[in-house]
């Protein structure tokens, strides 16, 4: 081993040993315990309160769109080719899950126009998934979400899921799965 491939590999080790993270973590979940009835993003919490435009310029709230329903289901959209896919995914289950509002995220477009223009080029028409024109981000920091981020919130209000969609099947076990109490 040359001198230099030596020095580096110290080098290389010294850098990480200073750098103050932990290289071996033990598995554990070190985020704090959630306190009950608090409100936030995070799965079991009460969902954040939200009032943002759909693309027709009505106002959704949070309390608007679980009335009358077994649940919510927030989808983070950019209007991207994997967001295209996933968005059809989406709008299988909605037909699927009738008693659920589905609801896309617009967090791009800017205007609530812009919001209606990109749903409809992307092939979301009808009432089955509702577009949100996310303007000012709203839903996007109280969820704390991102392209593709699913957020399912029960009829009571609780989150129950808040991840990426990736393949959709964890949110459609989820939706056939029975209320959580």
């Amino acid at each position: 081993m040359s001198l230099v491939r030596c020095a580096a590999i110290v080098l290389l080790v010294a850098l990480l040993s200073g750098c103050g993270d932990n290289l071996t973590p033990s598995g554990s979940d070190l985020r704090p315990a959630l306190q009950p009835g608090s409100t936030g993003p995070a799965v079991g919490q009460s969902a954040p309160p939200f009032a943002v435009s759909d693309s027709s310029g009505a106002t959704v709230t949070l309390t608007t769109a679980l009335a009358g329903r077994k649940g919510i289901v927030l989808y983070c959209t950019m209007w991207c080719s994997s967001c295209e896919e996933q968005t059809a995914q989406l709008q299988s289950m909605a037909a699927s899950f009738p008693e659920v509002g589905f609801y896309l995220v617009d967090y791009v477009s800017g205007t609530v126009t812009e919001a209606a223009t990109a749903a409809v080029a992307n092939g979301v028409t009808g009432a089955a998934v509702v577009t949100l024109a996310d303007t000012e981000h709203a839903l996007l920091n109280a969820f704390q979400g991102t392209m593709g981020t699913t957020v399912l919130v029960d009829a009571a209000g609780v989150v129950r899921m808040n991840e990426d969609f990736r393949d959709g099947a964890r949110l459609r076990a989820m939706l056939g799965a029975p209320s959580q109490p």
